[in-house]
């Protein structure tokens, strides 16, 4: 019964349409409405993001005055909506392929969220119109025209956008009241852009639809049947009144110029229906100018507000959209590598789409990594943090306890099985370790970073960028130390500052040093001999040169070396070093940075040497920043890995932990932090145990970024505990002794002081530390339940038994709930000390409050230095400890948690470009030697399997 009401109601309705009679259906007006519809929308964009805007990009080629007429038309509704939008101006010479190009860019530009390209393109050079309008992106093309977009119409599929001309017909025809559904509607022409898609929006509102063209018979009979007519054919006024069925409704889309005397431009504007006399006889007629042309920009405009819309709420909404991938386990569990090699890899464009990076943001390095742009950053200025755990270790053997691997299951653990979206941020490995003890640094078992071989060997060059940065700085210092020696000041003075081609300038970097040196001129010519002389001569110490060489590789006969014997260098000889490049100041330096200009500074400042007057000399001082910052222009950017269960890492930077801080970059760390969303979890791992590498993470890395912790993964074995109980060393390549294969609860207790000692020095930080109980197939439940029993008891918030080298992410789902619980507590985080506290004070506070001793005793020549460092303001900078990692003391023999030892500061030197200063605990190598028979004995390319054999 129901139905038939529903279905009289229509005919009902329809028939009070057939009585009225030339009702103007006023584009105009309605277009109007829709725009004061849209600028509220958009207004209410602005309330949830308030620096938010729609973007529209309206793309013309040549000059034409038409064209120009309808862009001035679009930008105008544009701008009263608050949408803006760019008018991209090319000149008619455009080709092709720069046209091509320009698209590109703007579909892969965020701010961009509308592109129309203006047609007809104006220009001297063939360009395929139907390749253009394709080559817009489907997701940013409001007006409609995509072969995408068009065949989504076809089908039913309004999901994408509708055509901007015909969708204003159906709205006008809407407007009208008179409905569509069970109507016969005639269009009149086929084009692309009106009749054909017209014609399938009518037969998707339920409209029967017949479509006429040149060939069609008999057009005015079949014309005399619609009870809705859509017309655009070009023809003015074609369509005469006779042929108009009484009532119906007339959506004139043409519009063509005729003579007409009485006009001052001798023309006028028609339609091509007969307007005078349709009229009288249709229903509703819409009429030229005024009805159809208006609504098209307004469909225009309400396009480009639902791609806003759509942006808006993937910035609102950062759950991804996460396609995981299954791991396959095996047993007996193969060794790391051919694990890694078992999982295929997702392609990293699919995963930088899933985690939301537009194309814009990376930068493919191959199918399985690539570089992420510091631009996402100024896209999701607005969005919230996500949650902020580092993991950390307690005092580990020499092989290690698995920080790595704790990082990537959990990690798995939060996104591939809790659904929470998660981050996982590494160091990059040094060649160094690969080639020399550890043979590979990836994570191990089913909780690991893939590929294997790319993450451990060269990856994306980052660590040859910064040694090339490093060792040009190096270079410059020799070279200026050479012929500051061997010129006068004139002579000095006219090769830094050149006359080139009759021009005579100084660079920017020059113009910087004159500043520093209270000589406020710009004028090369205009110094006096005494200016000259203090801008040209550094006066280096050769004796008091800090800087030194690196090299990605273990080598010890490095470490100590002699430069400039060559008869060329005229006897400017001098004894120094190389240092391993994740040692490298610039390593330092490219971690700690917020931004491109914070690095930029930090290299400036870069102290390299001082002057024989005992004055501080810098990086900017021999010219050399610009250069170092064009070294690291892809090195600042972290790289977009994955873990074997598709779960996203970023890779980035790789100081060392005993005399750099051991942390993975800021910048790396706040694009995760951004990317994840309020809801979800960054993992970061800082290097060694907590009185090193947590230390310097918290009072360093978090003091300079601003980014506050959240919770401490604290990861502990029981192979470890065993160690520090008075169980037999362990040394790599040598098989385990029996105490670490068989139960032994007796080691296990006496080991624990050192655990609960690392837990204390989290809980001094105010935040929840988490302890991770890291197995191995040997250990028994009673040794995992002491430790579990004793964290618990001492001011551990949670302390879980993991099994993620064995199980993956499901491995770890237990301690994915107790962080997700750690980090629902408040975080209480306070650095351990102030800046403005001496630096005698920093270290005895560290030593005492991390480390456990009871005095600190100061070498003579430490306190020479620390007097200097206070004329420069260097005891402002915070202090990173350079310490043996295996032990709590300066002794790297002595395990436990000892107390009230004495902690011997050998020497101190200042980063100032990484921003701090550097007490040394006895002596610690910066250059690793090879041992006798280190992992690249086990290393090879099989060329026939293209496979990296040997990393583990």
């Amino acid at each position: 019964m129901s139905r038939r009401l529903f279905r009289a109601f229509r005919i009902l309705k329809r028939g009070m349409a057939l009585d009225k009679r030339g009702v103007v259906l006023s584009g105009t007006n309605l277009a109007k409405e829709i725009r004061e519809s849209l600028a509220k929308d958009v207004a209410t964009l602005r309330t949830k993001l308030p620096n938010f805007s729609p973007g529209l990009a309206i793309v013309q080629v040549g000059g034409r005055e038409d064209s120009n007429v309808y862009i001035r038309m679009k930008i105008k509704a544009a701008n009263e909506i608050g949408i803006n939008a760019t008018h991209v101006k090319l000149p008619n010479t455009t080709t092709e392929a720069e046209l091509l190009n320009k698209l590109y860019k703007l579909n892969n530009d965020p701010a961009t969220h509308g592109i129309i390209v203006q047609m007809p393109l104006d220009s001297v050079n063939k360009i395929d119109s139907h390749l253009i309008t394709d080559t817009v992106s489907p997701e940013k093309d409001v007006d409609g025209l995509n072969t995408i977009n068009e065949g989504r119409v076809a089908i039913g599929d309004m999901t994408g956008f509708l055509p901007c001309t015909p969708n204003g017909c159906i709205e006008l025809i809407k407007k009208s009241g008179v409905p569509i559904s069970g109507a016969q509607a005639v269009v009149l022409g086929r084009s692309k852009i009106v009749g054909t898609p017209a014609a399938e929006l009518l037969k998707w509102q339920n409209a029967t639809v017949t479509v006429c063209h040149s060939r069609t018979k008999d057009l005015p009979k079949v014309v005399s049947q619609a009870d809705i007519l859509v017309v655009g054919i070009g023809q003015a006024e074609m369509v005469k009144g006779s042929w108009i069925k009484p009532g119906a409704v007339v959506i004139d889309c043409g519009i063509n110029s005729i003579p007409d005397p009485s006009k001052q431009s001798g023309q006028r504007l028609v339609g091509d229906v007969a307007y005078s006399e349709a009229l009288p006889i249709a229903s509703y007629i819409t009429p030229v100018p005024g009805g159809v042309g208006p609504m098209t920009v307004a469909m225009l405009m309400k396009n480009t507000v639902i791609s806003a819309q759509r942006a808006a709420e993937k910035l609102l909404n950062s759950k991804w959209n996460l396609r995981t991938l299954p791991l396959r386990f095996e047993d007996p569990i193969p060794n790391d590598i051919t694990i890694a090699r078992s999982q295929e890899p997702k392609n990293i464009a699919n995963l930088a789409e899933e985690i939301g990076l537009s194309p814009s943001e990376y930068s493919l390095y191959g199918n399985k990594k690539a570089k992420v742009s510091l631009k996402v950053l100024e896209r999701l200025k607005d969005q919230k943090n996500g949650k902020y755990v580092v993991v950390v270790g307690i005092t580990p053997t020499p092989l290690g306890e698995g920080k790595s691997t704790t990082t990537l299951g959990l990690a798995q653990a939060l996104a591939a099985h809790r659904g929470k979206n998660s981050f996982a941020t590494l160091r990059q490995p040094s060649q160094g370790p690969t080639f020399g003890v550890k043979g590979g640094a990836a994570g191990g078992g089913y909780s690991q970073v893939i590929p294997m071989e790319d993450f451990n060997l060269h990856l994306t060059g980052d660590i040859h960028a910064v040694g090339a940065a490093n060792n040009l700085l190096a270079a410059q210092i020799d070279a200026r130390y050479f012929h500051e020696s061997t010129q006068q000041n004139k002579a000095l003075y006219d090769r830094l500052v050149p006359t080139i081609k009759g021009v005579r300038k100084f660079s920017n970097i020059q113009l910087r040093r004159l500043q520093k040196l209270g000589i406020n001129k710009t004028d090369p010519n205009s110094l006096t001999e005494e200016e000259q002389g203090r801008f040209a001569r550094l006066d280096i110490d050769p004796n008091n040169v800090t800087w030194t060489r690196v090299v990605d590789i273990n080598d010890r006969f490095l470490r100590q070396i002699t430069i400039g014997q060559s008869p060329t260098e005229k006897g400017k000889i001098r004894e120094t070093s190389f240092c391993i490049s994740v040692g490298s100041e610039i390593m330092a330096v490219l971690a700690l940075a917020t931004s491109v200009q914070d690095m930029k500074n930090r290299l400036a400042n870069i102290v390299v040497g001082f002057s024989k007057d005992g004055v501080p000399l810098t990086a900017d001082d021999f010219g050399v920043t610009g250069a170092l910052a064009v070294l690291l222009k892809d090195a600042i950017e972290p790289t977009l890995m994955q873990s074997l269960e598709g779960t996203p890492v970023l890779v980035h930077t790789g100081p060392f932990a005993n005399i750099a801080h051991g942390c993975s970059s800021i910048i790396a760390d706040a694009i995760s932090l951004k990317l994840v969303g309020a809801d979800g979890y960054v993992l970061t791992e800082a290097g060694f145990g907590s009185d090193i590498g947590m230390e310097k993470f918290f009072d360093i890395k978090c003091r300079t970024s601003g980014h506050i912790p959240n919770a401490v993964v604290l990861v502990t074995t029981v192979r470890a505990l065993k160690m520090h109980g008075g169980g037999p060393p362990v040394t790599p390549g040598s098989p385990l002794k029996k105490e670490y294969v068989t139960e032994n609860l007796e080691l296990v207790k006496k080991g624990l002081p050192n655990l609960l000692k690392h837990i204390s020095n989290g809980n001094k930080f105010g935040v929840p530390v988490v302890v991770a109980i890291n197995t191995h197939s040997s250990d028994t439940a009673a040794e995992l339940n002491i430790i579990r029993d004793a964290a618990l008891a001492n001011g551990a918030t949670d302390a879980v038994i993991c099994t993620h080298w064995a199980r993956g992410g499901a491995g770890a789902l237990d301690l994915a709930d107790a962080v997700i619980a750690a980090t629902n507590k408040p975080s209480n985080f306070k650095p351990l000390y102030n800046l403005d506290a001496s630096i005698e004070e920093k270290i005895n506070i560290v030593a005492k409050e991390m480390y456990g001793a009871g005095k600190v005793i100061l070498a003579d020549k430490v306190k020479q230095k620390i007097e200097e460092y206070k004329k420069f303001g260097y005891d402002r900078l915070p202090l990173c400890m350079a310490k043996t990692s295996n032990s709590l003391t300066g002794d790297a023999s002595i395990k436990g948690a000892p107390t009230g030892f004495t902690l011997d500061i050998t020497d101190i030197f200042v980063s100032v470009g990484a921003g701090f200063v550097v007490p040394m605990v006895g002596e610690i190598q910066r250059m690793p030697g090879l041992s006798t028979r280190p992992s690249i004995y086990d290393m090879d390319w099989n060329s026939e399997t293209d496979e990296i054999e040997g990393l583990f």
